[in-house]
C-alpha cells in the first residue's frame, strides 16, 4: 500500500502531474501532515500557506513537532488536547495561542484529523489551521465597546498624554541615539544623545524630513527603502547594520531598529528609530578574531612537534619502563591531543568568521556515516551508545564535517550526563530530510541558555563551574549545517535530559534508487 510519504515524494517528483501539490499550496489555511509512525510525530509536510501564517521557511519547519509554534506558552490547557487527541487517533478542533518566526502572537484556529491504514492503524496526522488573530482581536473589541463613551474618551485622553509623555522621559535619558519622526519622515524630536554623537543642534535636526539632514548623510538608499517600503507594512526594522561616513565624525557602523508607533488622535503614525553605535564593538570583534587566527597557527606547529616526541617517547620507552612513567606519557598524550582538538576548533571558527571554510562536497550514504563515527566514539567511552538509522538516504555535502557535528553532538552528551550511561542516536527521513537526533538523560539545558547556546564562546554559568570549555563546539556545528542548508535545534529540560537535532536535505532519487 502506498503511504502519504510515498504519494508526497511521487507528486514532488513528476512536475508533470502536480495538481494534488498545486491545489494544497493554492489553499488560504495552513495544512501540515505529521509521522504518526515516527518518534515524536514529526512534521513531514507542509504547504505554502502554513510558511507565510507562521513566518517560518520549509526546511525549519520539516522535523520538528508542532508544539515548536507554542514556545514557552506551555501551559495552555489545549496542548493536553491535542496530546490526548494525537494519542487516542481522535480527531479535535480547537483555538490555541501560537508564535512567529519573530515572536509575535497569532490565534489559531486548528483542526487535526487522523489517517488510518488498512488495518486501522493511525499512520499520520493532517492539521488544518486558519489565522483567527482579526477575529479574537475583534471580539474584544466588542466587549471593550460596552463601556460608556464618555469614559473611554476620558481614559484615551489621559492615556495618549501619559504615553507621550513617557516617550519623551525614555528618549531623553536613554543612553542610545532616538529619534521621534511622522508619517512623512520629518524629525519630530532627537534625544540628546543622538545630537552628541552625530554632532549636531536641534536647531539642524528638529523639523526637517530624515533623508535631508545636514549634507543628506542620512539619505542611504537601503535604508531608505526600509523605512519607506517595509516600516508602512507594520514590519519593524530590526537590527539593519548601515555603514556611512558622517561629517565631523568619520565612518561608523551602526544598529539601526524602527518601529511605528500606532497612536491616535494628533499623535497618529509616529516612527520611533534607535540608533546603535557598534563601530568600537566591530573593530574589538575584528581584532579579537585576527589575534585567534594568528594565535591558533602560530600554536599549531610547535605543538605538532611535541606531538611527534610523544610518539617517538612512546615508541621508544624501554622495556623496563615503570607503570607510572607508561601512565605519565599517555597522560601527555591525551592532553597533547586535546590541545590539538582545541586549537583546531579556533581554527574553524576563524575561518567560518572570515567566510574562508571550505566544503567539499560529494554524495555519502548518512547511515553509515553514523554508524561509522558512533564506532570511533564507542571504542573512548563506557556508555552505550544506541542506534537507529537505516534510511538508505544519500546526502550531497562535505563528509568531513558532518561527521565533526554528530562526534560534536555525541561528544557533548557524554560529556553532560555524568550520571547516565546511554546515548541515543536516532535518524529518519522527514519529507526531503533527513533528521539526526542525539539524545542523552543528562542535566539539561534552561529555557533562556537554548536561545543562546548556538552563539561563539556562550557558556551557561552552571555549566562553566563544572567542565570546562570555550563554548565554540555548538557553534561551529551550527554554522556547518546551515551551509548545508539544515537547520540544527535543541530541546531540553533541566533534569530531564537534551535532545540535539538537526536536519539535511536528500539527493533527490530518480525513479531507479539511484
Amino acid at each position: 500500500m502506498e503511504t502519504i510519504y510515498d504519494h508526497l515524494n511521487s507528486i514532488n517528483d513528476n512536475l508533470d502531474n502536480n495538481i494534488y501539490l498545486q491545489a494544497l499550496n493554492s489553499a488560504k489555511s495552513g495544512i501540515i501532515i505529521t509521522d504518526n509512525r515516527q518518534p515524536d510525530n514529526p512534521i513531514i509536510y507542509c504547504n505554502k500557506s502554513f510558511e507565510e501564517i507562521t513566518g517560518y521557511l520549509h526546511n525549519e519547519i520539516i522535523g520538528h513537532n508542532c508544539r515548536f509554534l507554542q514556545a514557552q506558552d506551555r501551559t495552555q490547557p489545549e496542548r493536553e488536547m491535542i496530546k490526548d487527541a494525537v494519542k487516542n487517533g481522535k480527531e479535535c478542533h480547537l483555538e490555541i495561542r501560537n508564535y512567529r518566526k519573530n515572536g509575535t502572537l497569532f490565534w489559531n484556529e486548528l483542526i487535526i484529523s487522523p489517517v488510518r491504514n488498512k488495518e486501522g492503524e493511525v499512520t499520520h496526522f493532517i492539521g488544518v489551521q486558519n489565522d483567527i488573530t482579526d477575529r479574537k482581536k475583534a471580539e474584544n473589541e466588542l466587549r471593550e465597546e460596552k463601556a460608556s463613551a464618555e469614559k473611554k474618551i476620558l481614559e484615551r485622553t489621559k492615556e495618549l498624554h501619559d504615553n507621550e509623555a513617557f516617550l519623551s522621559s525614555i528618549i531623553q535619558t536613554v543612553r542610545e541615539s532616538l529619534l521621534v519622526l511622522d508619517s512623512d519622515y520629518k524629525v519630530l524630536s532627537a534625544n540628546t544623545h543622538f545630537l552628541n554623537s552625530f554632532k549636531v543642534t536641534p536647531e539642524d535636526t528638529v523639523g526637517k524630513i530624515l533623508f535631508e539632514l545636514g549634507n543628506h548623510q542620512w539619505d542611504i538608499e537601503p535604508l531608505k527603502e526600509l523605512l519607506t517600503k517595509i516600516l508602512p507594512t507594520n514590519n519593524p526594522v530590526i537590527d539593519f547594520e548601515v555603514e556611512h561616513d558622517f561629517p565631523y565624525i568619520g565612518r561608523k557602523i551602526m544598529l539601526v531598529n524602527a518601529y511605528r508607533v500606532e497612536f491616535e488622535g494628533q499623535y497618529k503614525d509616529r516612527i520611533l528609530i534607535a540608533i546603535e553605535d557598534i563601530t568600537e564593538k566591530k573593530e574589538i570583534d575584528r581584532r579579537k578574531d585576527d589575534f585567534l587566527s594568528i594565535a591558533s597557527h602560530e600554536l599549531k606547529t610547535p605543538l605538532t612537534t611535541i606531538k611527534g616526541f610523544v610518539q617517538l617517547l612512546k615508541r621508544m620507552a624501554p622495556e623496563e619502563a615503570s607503570d607510572k612513567f607508561l601512565t605519565t606519557l599517555d597522560k601527555v598524550s591525551v592532553n597533547v591531543e586535546r590541545l590539538n582538538n582545541l586549537i583546531s576548533e579556533l581554527l574553524d571558527t576563524s575561518k567560518i568568521q572570515s567566510g574562508n571554510i571550505e566544503i567539499h562536497n560529494e554524495p555519502f550514504k548518512i547511515d553509515t556515516l553514523i554508524r561509522d563515527t558512533v564506532e570511533n566514539l564507542s571504542l573512548a567511552t563506557d556508555y552505550k551508545i544506541n542506534i537507529s538509522s537505516n534510511t538508505n538516504a544519500t546526502i550531497f555535502g562535505d563528509e568531513l564535517q558532518i561527521s565533526q557535528v554528530i562526534n560534536n553532538l555525541i561528544s557533548n552528551a557524554i560529556k553532560y550526563s555524568p550520571g547516565s550511561d546511554k546515548i541515543d542516536v536516532y535518524c529518519n527521513r522527514v519529507g526531503h530530510f533527513v533528521k539526526v537526533s542525539v539524545t542523552d538523560y543528562g542535566m539539561g539545558i534552561s529555557p533562556q541558555d537554548q536561545s543562546k547556546i548556538f552563539e561563539r564562546f556562550f557558556r551557561a554559568r552552571d555549566i562553566q563551574k563544572k567542565f570546562p570549555g570555550m563554548g565554540i563546539g555548538l557553534y561551529i556545528c551550527h554554522e556547518i549545517i546551515a551551509k548545508h542548508n539544515g537547520t540544527l535545534w535543541v530541546e531540553s529540560e533541566i533534569g530531564a535530559g537534551s535532545t540535539f537535532n538537526f536536519t539535511l536535505p536528500i539527493i533527490k532519487e530518480n525513479r531507479n534508487g539511484r
